[in-house]
């Protein structure tokens, strides 16, 4: 952000900066400064440079909250002034109406933040909100859903943690995590076996307990893997028949996990065939942002 430009809108003094990791607080500082905010023309002309109010964060629509830690953050960061205080936590269930914080502060610093908080909050509520639907079409049943590593650039400890919000479990944070072979490193390696015996001897070659998972697309590489004993099979875009197929030939010491053109509307058939957990991509990639909206509710008094 430019100190120097015409609309100051507050020296950067977070009050959550010692809750926020190096990489967060550096994607917070990049939204502020794609915005512009310490230059807000709109409220330079409309309200006067000591006018204080309130305003009210309220769920539009009902969902799952996640993201108040980042948003506080982004308030603070444009002004220390600004109190935040939430209504509800990360992970409350939200009703269409219902109000998730309440704001006072230098007006002008409010509305130069709101955009980039709203921004935050409505992506990581959303992530939260979907990965919820598929948690609770599936709470039933032995089954546990997981994300995966399609996340956006920059954002992905936020959006797995929004997936935990929304009651979901993380796959891998990164590569380093664990050893997940899929097709490409079975062609640069020969063949399945020779992939997994490759891991192993990497796993005793540096001590490591990263697990090694094998992502199968036929039946007949599914049996390969099984001769190998991988911590994990993954059944890469296969038929429900051939899931079930899968399952009754995989031994339960072996971990199954289902990816690829696994929806909402199949997911719970999918979860019925009794594999351990089901990876969904769309809960981070695709996940449409829950509406949420900011008003002001008073000028120069509190709410």
């Amino acid at each position: 952000m430019n100190s120097n430009s015409t609309l100051a809108t507050g020296s950067p003094a977070p009050q959550n900066s010692e809750l926020i990791p190096g990489p967060q607080s550096q994607l917070i500082e990049l939204a502020l400064s794609e915005d512009a905010v310490t230059a807000d023309l709109t409220a330079r002309a409309t309200i006067g440079a000591s006018t204080r109010g309130g305003a009210r964060i309220t769920a539009k629509a009902e969902g799952v909250l996640s993201g108040t830690m980042i948003a506080s953050e982004v308030f603070s960061r444009v002004n220390p002034d600004i109190q935040c205080r939430w209504q509800t936590n990360d992970g409350a269930h939200l009703q269409a109406g219902q109000v998730i914080a309440k704001l006072t502060g230098p007006l002008h610093a409010l509305l130069a933040a709101e955009r980039t908080a709203l921004n935050f909050l409505q992506h990581l509520s959303g992530i939260a909100t979907a990965t919820y639907a598929y948690v609770e079409a599936v709470k039933d049943l032995s089954c546990h859903i997981v994300d995966t590593r399609k996340t956006t650039p920059g954002m992905r400890d936020l959006e797995k943690q929004a997936v935990r919000h929304g009651g979901g479990e993380n796959h891998r944070m990164d590569l380093q995590s664990g050893m997940l072979i899929k097709e490409n490193h079975i062609k640069a390696s020969g063949s399945i076996t020779d992939a997994v015996h490759a891991c192993y001897a990497l796993q005793t070659q540096l001590q490591s307990e990263a697990w090694i998972e094998v992502e199968c697309e036929t039946m007949d590489e599914v049996r390969e893997a099984i001769a190998v004993c991988p911590d994990i099979i993954l059944l890469d875009n296969m038929s429900l028949n051939e899931v079930r197929e899968a399952r009754a030939l995989v031994p339960t010491s072996i971990l199954l996990e289902a990816s690829g053109n696994i929806t909402l509307a199949n997911a719970r058939d999918y979860a019925k065939t009794g594999v351990n957990r089901i990876a969904i991509g769309a809960v981070t990639h695709s996940a449409p942002a829950l509406d949420l909206s900011m008003r002001v509710e008073a000028v120069d008094q509190a709410v």
